[in-house]
């Protein structure tokens, strides 16, 4: 009697992708058809919060069928969409991306690969780069809160260096451990849709943990609009994003 087949066992979920989106379909389908191209595929989640799109981004799911699609019934802010999104991923590590960003089919991996390595690094990110290939970091230094209302203020890196420790990277591409998240109760949804990015930053700081920038990790940035440009409810979000921020961290200011 022949011996029964052996099923291989199905390897673990190791990243949960989160991409948040609100009517930009091209990017949407441009970052998933890239992150379907990723080494190591069945290993990461996708997910798509979608924040009541009119584009058709919300049906996109129907070309990517391994992706899920999170459908928001309107546009509640990054924070609550993004804690939708951490609480429905089931891997350790969460890879925040917006649908400007195309990863390379190393990327996803190698920033998981790196944290395994250092347990002082609660958040690491590539490089983001322009279509050529020239480096367009984003990143900033954190805020004092007495400055919230100027420009966000860029941070120098050398990137010759080794996976130099960043203040304040951007969400466009960040991994970060899903356990860190749960342990800072989540994001403040106080901020709305602005933010969270700096919270984010704010809260890793305090716990004394690391942020890094991996330079041999790389991503494309595609530049788009702020799909919420020109929207006078966003702009009061954004300005009330500020206020809470600096008003949480007055009393801290030693620490930034």
């Amino acid at each position: 009697m022949p011996e029964p087949i052996q099923t291989p066992e199905p390897l673990p979920l190791r990243v949960s992708v989160i991409l948040l989106a609100y009517n930009q379909a091209p990017g949407v389908r441009r970052a998933l058809a890239a992150l379907e191209q990723s080494e190591r595929r069945q290993q990461i989640e996708i997910l798509v919060v979608d924040c009541a799109s009119t584009d058709g981004t919300s049906k996109i799911d129907a070309e990517f069928p391994a992706v899920q699609m999170l459908r928001l019934p309107h546009h509640i802010g990054a924070g609550r969409a993004l804690n939708i999104g951490v609480r429905t991923a089931k891997a350790d590590y969460v890879l925040f991306l917006t649908p400007d960003v195309e990863v390379q089919p190393n990327t996803v991996m190698a920033l998981a690969d790196a944290l395994d390595a250092d347990a002082t690094t609660v958040a690491g990110c590539p490089l983001l780069t322009d279509a050529s290939g020239q480096p367009t970091p984003r990143l900033y230094k954190i805020p004092a809160p007495a400055a919230v209302t100027a420009p966000r203020a860029a941070q120098s890196v050398d990137l010759s260096e080794p996976n130099p420790t960043v203040e304040f990277p951007s969400l466009d591409a960040l991994m970060v451990r899903r356990q860190f998240i749960g342990a800072m109760n989540y994001f403040d949804q106080r901020y709305g849709h602005y933010w969270v990015d700096a919270e984010l930053a704010m809260q890793i700081r305090r716990a004394a943990k690391k942020i890094r920038l991996y330079p041999a990790v790389r991503a494309v940035l595609h530049p788009g609009p702020d799909p919420l440009e020109g929207d006078s409810l966003a702009e009061a979000d954004r300005v009330n994003g500020a206020a809470e921020f600096a008003g949480k961290y007055e009393i801290g200011r030693a620490h930034v």
